[in-house]
């Protein structure tokens, strides 16, 4: 078990539905990152936007860009996550996908779809939580709309970490901030959130705020609106059970069963 985990989570403006051009942008940050790092995190559709036209930007489990991030984990010896549309069966999804260093892929479809958005009537939902295991560290990792709907991310596997990557407009950017810190309070465990900046084709602005919170709610680290760049931290697994240990309050938490 390694005690401390060493994370970054890029934030970036994106390129309207070019991976080609986004795959460039992110590799090139990674190259800039120190080689201690554990776990890079990626924006949500991190090669397109938050785009409701998949057919133009869609991949495949065994495509370029899945076959990138395994690159990037094992010349770099990192794990990396970020969702991106994948057609699987005739679907399109919105999938999260976990990269770890040796190359071994875990995934999450997105539980929530943006109803507002319509991707609810485009892409297929998941409805199954993913618990990574990685460096002896458990890890939740969700997508955007899922920050709003704290029974899906409730601390029922006494994971360690919850990670967002999120396409949050800045309309909406004291939502972010405020359900981050809730689910770092109610969960007791670090969270980590990335969101993008820049404007996308439907004129929606992203102002990123991405941030790193400990599990009392505190910032560990955020970066400023509209800056690009590296939002990092290490965290401490010893640290953090501690405080669970002494207050408790995991322990008192309801049992509920989620219905599909």
């Amino acid at each position: 078990m390694q005690n401390e985990l060493k994370i970054v989570g890029i934030q970036a403006d994106l390129v309207w539905e070019n991976s080609t051009q986004n795959i460039a942008s992110f590799e090139e940050k990674i190259n800039h990152l120190k080689l201690d790092v554990d776990l890079v995190v990626l924006p949500e559709m991190f090669t397109s936007g938050f785009t409701m036209n998949p057919e133009k930007v869609a991949e495949k489990m065994d495509g370029f860009v899945v076959s990138w991030m395994q690159k990037i984990a094992k010349e770099k010896q990192v794990a990396i996550c970020g969702s991106l549309v994948i057609t699987e069966n005739d679907n399109f999804y919105n999938r999260l996908v976990f990269v770890h260093p040796v190359g071994k892929i875990e995934t999450y479809d997105k539980r929530h779809s943006f109803t507002l958005a319509g991707e609810d009537k485009i892409y297929t939902s998941g409805n199954e939580k993913l618990i990574v295991t990685y460096k002896g560290w458990k890890i939740c990792p969700l997508i955007c709309y899922d920050l709003r709907f704290p029974v899906w991310a409730r601390n029922t596997e006494n994971y360690d970490l919850l990670i967002f990557m999120a396409n949050w407009p800045v309309t909406r950017i004291k939502a972010w901030d405020m359900l981050l810190k809730a689910r770092a309070i109610e969960n007791m465990n670090y969270v980590i959130g990335v969101n993008r900046t820049g404007k996308d084709a439907n004129n929606y602005e992203y102002s990123g705020n991405s941030l790193v919170i400990d599990y009392l709610g505190e910032e560990l680290a955020t970066l400023e609106n509209n800056e690009v760049g590296f939002v990092s931290a290490t965290l401490v697994k010893s640290k953090q059970d501690i405080i669970r240990k002494k207050l408790g309050f995991l322990n008192d938490k309801d049992s509920f069963i989620i219905d599909f």
